[in-house]
């Protein structure tokens, strides 16, 4: 990094807490070993409900086809939906969520049953093929959260609805405080000065976001989250950590 480079970062981490010491989760989307069986496009999600024998079947198959997100979908505060499903048979949650029975899903069984020599055998699966590895965070994706890319050379959050899933080149944020997160990692500070310490052909996992040191003071959040104007956002963290008129330059991308 070069010296002015290190002075801001010196100043971020110096008032910044380590996300491991927020109240957030962070996890990876799901794996499912063979997409082309379990991520359907409209069009077939469609065929699968009115291939539905009664209203009943109809009503929970629809529950469990839920809209997924790729890595190549999202951008800076915002996605493109390419109009994809989960077929999610998930394997439960261990005293909290009983694993999905494919017979109680005559019309998603007859679908996964074209792919059954491709999914019989793949490492990916529960207890059945038909269903999903297990994942003992699939509570998170039923709440609002942060998703971003693993790999690339800025952050280019966004938040996805709750319900809705994302897949393994994606990662999650769930917990307390996810929009003014978000402001955070989109900011000029986090993908000019955090990043550039990263090793990103590795991604941006776990172990590099935990260690990421976030300013928690409140009356910053507040305003951050007040703010729709990502300059004005960009001036209160600069305000926040003191930089000086040649650094705010530096972010901004001029020179003195």
């Amino acid at each position: 990094m070069t010296p002015i480079e290190q002075s801001i970062k010196r100043k971020i981490e110096s008032v910044g807490v380590p996300l491991k010491d927020w109240n957030i989760q962070i996890n990876y989307g799901i794996k499912t070993g063979y997409n082309d069986a379990f991520i359907i496009t409209s069009q077939k999600r469609d065929e699968i409900l009115s291939n539905c024998s009664s209203e009943e079947e109809r009503s929970k198959t629809d529950e469990i086809i839920r809209p997924i997100l790729r890595g190549r979908d999202i951008k800076r505060y915002g996605y493109n939906w390419a109009d994809l499903w989960l077929i999610n048979t998930h394997n439960g949650v261990k005293g909290r969520i009983p694993r999905i029975r494919i017979e109680d899903y005559p019309a998603i069984k007859a679908h996964l049953d074209h792919y059954w020599d491709k999914i019989k055998d793949r490492a990916d699966q529960g207890d059945t093929p038909y269903n999903l590895r297990n994942c003992a965070y699939l509570e998170e994706f039923m709440r609002p959260k942060i998703i971003y890319r693993e790999i690339g050379f800025e952050m280019d959050a966004c938040i996805a609805p709750a319900n809705w899933f994302v897949n393994n080149k994606l990662y999650l944020i769930t917990g307390d405080n996810i929009e003014y997160l978000l402001a955070f990692f989109n900011s000029k500070v986090f993908n000019k000065i955090i990043l550039a310490s990263a090793n990103l052909t590795g991604g941006k996992g776990v172990d590099f976001m935990e260690k990421v040191k976030v300013p928690r003071e409140q009356s910053l959040m507040k305003a951050v989250v007040n703010t729709n104007d990502e300059r004005q956002i960009d001036a209160q963290f600069n305000e926040f950590f003191g930089l000086t008129e040649a650094e705010k330059q530096f972010l901004s991308g001029d020179s003195l």
